[in-house]
């Protein structure tokens, strides 16, 4: 992570792609757990389409994040996959 501003840190950003396999997910969230406490932001825009295999991806990184001490803010997600988590519930979870 780089530092803006002396004492601030910019956000560890991790992207999603379209279609993220198994370990994508597990690479990211070893990421998660190897750097220090901080907001992450998760681009999910490539997300495509917005069906279970996103939701899983997006709840794995949230789950990562609170264990490591991060705070996550998911960017980017697409009207259908915002229908979806909050079909799920996980819409406030995610911060969305």
């Amino acid at each position: 992570m780089d530092t803006s501003q002396p004492g601030t840190r910019r956000p560890l950003v991790v992207t999603l792609t379209a279609r993220p396999g198994r370990e994508e997910v597990e690479r990211l969230c070893a990421r998660l757990a190897a750097a220090p406490p901080a907001e992450v932001v998760c681009e999910a825009g490539a997300l495509a389409p917005a069906g279970l295999a996103a939701v899983d991806a997006l709840a794995r990184l949230k789950l990562a994040a609170t264990r490591h001490g991060h705070r996550l803010r998911v960017e980017g997600a697409g009207p259908e996959l915002r229908a979806l988590l909050r079909l799920t519930g996980l819409d406030e979870t995610l911060g969305l």
